[in-house]
């Protein structure tokens, strides 16, 4: 008797721009640490000066993301080449309350996020009378509120927009072909509107729905990420006002999102430091470790982004892929001629790898699996693919 084939698990589409080259925009009013904190992370040299829009231009950055296993895999085959996975990164200057309406410069920050595919959202919950605030007090929820409320404007004004484009063909020339932007339009504006002031997000858009706001990238779709930028002294005593309010906000209005406590102020202090073991030294001082690496993971995950590895002698590397990518599509992206004549996958896990200490004590364990056509990598698989290299391969690279 054949084997009985797997079930394919039906995966609800991703709302949002479809793809790999994926980026994270930083967000939030001006003046509460955004530029601080893209210096911080790409350790590059943005403004970071005291006063609204000193980032005018979207600054651009690329940071590795860090994964112990990564580290491991390299430690273990020595490669000659090592190719960590990235996150993309936008600092966007600061926004202000009428920014859909154009205040300051409002319209093209905005553009600017629609760029982007998912939101860290700076939030500063400290008080300086050195760094004035724009608001002219600080009130990290009326903060959130005024940020958000401005995405949802501009995602009102656009809905409005190519709403009457779809009340035009479905209604006034009945062409039915129209009836799910109309209804899916119909909804958003609803929601977005004063009176119940949702996301577009906040909604279980069957697959036909998402189709339809993936046609116009609406602002409050994105993943949010919210930073809650902590002075110094406060981030080591892990004590503020306004945390447990910002969490209970989070948790009623934005369901899912992620809150991460930090500090400009004391990863910058470690940054300046001389060594890896000067910061290593004040983290166990302190007891307050970096929280870098936790946001550069938790916004590649924010944008469904995972990897798989391909590990030997010659290269470990991450290959990024959106989650749901079946074994085709993976190899895809480290040839396109490797979708076309996909053969199988060779697949085992880093953990089985790390437990029996070589691929071929996997295979010994039983643990090294052959996977078709169906199979949904899964983040940190180490894959061997194999396939027909006649398959739309020239002559040339055969």
């Amino acid at each position: 008797m054949p084997p009985k084939k797997a079930p394919v698990v039906e995966r609800k589409p991703i709302i949002g721009r479809m793809g790999t080259n994926l980026r994270m925009g930083i967000v939030g009013l001006p003046n509460v640490g955004k530029s601080t904190f893209f210096n911080v992370l790409t350790k590059l040299s943005a403004a970071a000066e005291n006063f609204p829009f000193c980032t005018i231009d979207p600054n651009e950055g690329r940071v590795p993301v860090p994964d112990k296993r990564f580290e491991e895999l390299c430690d273990m085959f020595k490669p000659a080449s090592k190719v960590p996975a990235y996150l993309n990164v936008t600092d966007i200057a600061g926004l202000v309350k009428g920014a859909a309406e154009g205040a300051g410069l409002g319209n093209a920050f905005l553009s600017h996020i629609k760029a982007c595919d998912g939101i860290f959202h700076m939030v500063r919950v400290f008080d300086d009378e050195d760094i004035t605030h724009v608001e002219g007090n600080v009130d990290p929820i009326r903060d959130i509120e005024i940020i958000n409320n401005e995405l949802r404007y501009k995602d009102l004004e656009m809905a409005k927009k190519v709403f009457k484009e779809a009340e035009t063909r479905f209604v006034r020339a009945n062409d039915k072909t129209w009836k799910c932007d109309y209804e899916v339009l119909t909804r958003l504006i609803d929601m977005l509107g004063e009176e119940k002031k949702q996301w577009a997000k906040q909604y279980d858009w069957n697959e036909k729905e998402i189709e339809v706001l993936n046609k116009h990238l609406f602002l409050t779709t994105k993943p949010v990420v919210y930073l809650l930028n902590m002075t110094e002294k406060e981030y080591i005593k892990k004590k503020n006002k306004w945390l447990v309010k910002i969490k209970q906000w989070v948790d009623e209005n934005d369901k899912g999102a992620v809150c991460i406590l930090y500090s400009a102020q004391y990863e910058a202090t470690l940054q300046g430091l001389g060594s890896d073991e000067e910061r290593e030294a004040m983290i166990k001082e302190t007891g307050a470790p970096s929280q870098m690496d936790k946001i550069i993971t938790q916004g590649y995950k924010a944008l469904h982004l995972q990897y798989f590895f391909t590990a030997g002698a010659d290269e470990c590397k991450c290959w990024t892929i959106q989650k749901g990518y079946t074994a085709p599509k993976a190899a895809g992206r480290i040839h396109g001629d490797f979708e076309k004549g996909f053969i199988m996958a060779d697949v085992m896990k880093f953990d089985d790898l790390k437990e029996h200490g070589s691929e071929n004590a996997v295979k010994a364990a039983g643990k090294y699996r052959q996977q078709g056509k169906q199979y949904v990598v899964e983040d940190g698989d180490i894959i061997l693919f194999k396939f027909n290299a006649g398959a739309g391969l020239s002559d040339k690279k055969k």
